[in-house]
């Protein structure tokens, strides 16, 4: 049974008790109960996001050898990631409002086949203009991934798996980012940076296994919503549309902010592409546990309570994550940040599903999650432009807003609402 829906506001008793012993085998056995459908629907939006995240960090790695080929700058060329993120909020709604009409299904087999095939576009861009025109096509594939493909595996499984499950969801998205770093830093060498976008191609032969392997949604085919109804839905829930956009922008900046240009700042104190990619696969393995284990935590102490446990303990996180100097301390710093960051980041999946109305919600938590990513698009130039201002100190720049935006999660989320196990079709 579904765990009573809560709908608390404010922020009194927010500091969490600690699950009891018995809590985690309990949920093991109900993950190892999961249906065929329900396993088949979670392993596609995993690696739907997660090749989705591949094929975005690839750039992230190659941003100076992108810019050396075209003859720019790399401020120039990290537009690109500007206008991959403003563009995700189009996708969002366009490939929501098709997920909503048509089915989560189809809709997220058309998604993963356009963000493949832009991504192998890039490739073979002529110039920097055309490869920015592909980015920001790339950004409107890969903005309707992760709405489509969240409400797809979390309409099915069990309302009491929704934590953990939901804390491995999102962790497909450290998950590309290790897969990028590996690539980066065995195949980079060897192939260029125009190789490493054509294996971005790969996750097109994913539609192959959802065309065979996974059913519809049951809560969409038990609850489809002609077009008015939708937008008559949206409209009426215009706060909490609001509101979580706010929330997916405060999100966003923390885990571009701490991610995007972490590399660059690595680069920045003298290390080589080896330490880069050794430590960005730190980086993922710290976030992949902390997705998982804040996610599995919320379903004991409570999704807002999770989330804020996170943000506070990724403040004493930045002295280390942004200034040590040797590599076995950074190591440690990027490792424990990524853990806080990616733990609040676990939350919420189960978190934006539980709140949006049954109507849209194809399309509710894919395109406030991706306004939220639009309004701090300029992130990565506005972190380099900051870094410049301090004499090219790129730990300034991330630290400052790392801490600032930490603070501005537990702000926004404390003066919140959930919804933890609210009902839904199918589970």
């Amino acid at each position: 049974m579904p765990h009573p829906p809560q709908a608390t506001r404010g922020t009194a008793m927010l500091l969490p008790s600690m699950p009891s012993s018995s809590h985690a085998p309990g949920l093991v056995a109900e993950l190892g109960q999961l249906t065929a459908r329900q396993r088949n629907a979670v392993i596609t939006s995993f690696l739907g996001w997660t090749l989705d995240a591949f094929d975005f960090f690839i750039m992230i790695f190659v941003l100076a050898n992108i810019a050396g080929d075209f003859h720019t700058t790399v401020k120039n060329v990290s537009y690109g990631v500007t206008l991959t993120l403003a563009m995700r909020p189009v996708g969002a709604l366009i490939f929501g409002y098709l997920a909503d009409r048509y089915g989560r299904k189809p809709t997220l087999m058309t998604v993963i086949v356009l963000y493949s095939g832009f991504e192998l576009a890039c490739a073979f861009a002529p110039s920097l203009l055309v490869f920015l025109i592909l980015r920001a096509l790339f950004g409107i594939a890969m903005g309707g991934e992760w709405g489509v493909g969240s409400s797809l595996a979390l309409e099915t499984i069990p309302a009491s798996t929704r934590g953990i499950i939901s804390g491995f969801l999102q962790e497909g998205y450290a998950t590309g980012y290790l897969l990028a770093a590996l690539l980066y830093w065995f195949a980079f060498p060897h192939i260029g940076w125009k190789g490493m976008f054509i294996v971005g191609a790969t996750p097109a032969l994913l539609v192959f296994f959802m065309a065979s392997h996974v059913e519809e949604s049951p809560a969409w085919q038990a609850t489809r919503h002609s077009a008015g109804e939708i937008f008559r839905s949206i409209g009426a829930n215009w706060k909490l549309f609001l509101y979580i956009i706010l929330l997916m922008s405060c999100f966003n900046a923390f885990s571009h902010g701490t991610q995007d240009l972490y590399p660059t700042l690595i680069k920045s104190l003298g290390f080589g592409a080896s330490a880069v990619s050794k430590l960005a696969i730190i980086g993922s393995i710290g976030a992949i546990l902390g997705g998982i284990s804040f996610g599995a935590l919320s379903e004991r102490i409570g999704r807002r309570r999770g989330i804020i446990l996170a943000a506070v303990l990724a403040l004493p996180a930045i002295p280390l994550w942004a200034y040590a100097h040797s590599f076995a301390a950074l190591a440690v710093g990027v490792f424990a940040m990524q853990v806080m960051v990616q733990g609040a980041w676990g939350i919420v999946p189960a978190h934006l599903n539980e709140m949006s109305p049954p109507a849209v919600r194809g399309t509710f938590p894919g395109l406030t999650y991706q306004l939220g990513n639009f309004i701090i698009s300029l992130a990565a130039p506005f972190q380099i432009a900051l870094a410049m201002q301090h004499g090219g100190d790129y730990r300034f720049a991330l630290a400052s807003a790392a801490a600032a935006v930490a603070v501005a999660i537990v702000i926004v989320v404390g003066l919140g609402r959930e919804q933890k196990g609210i009902a839904m079709a199918g589970s």
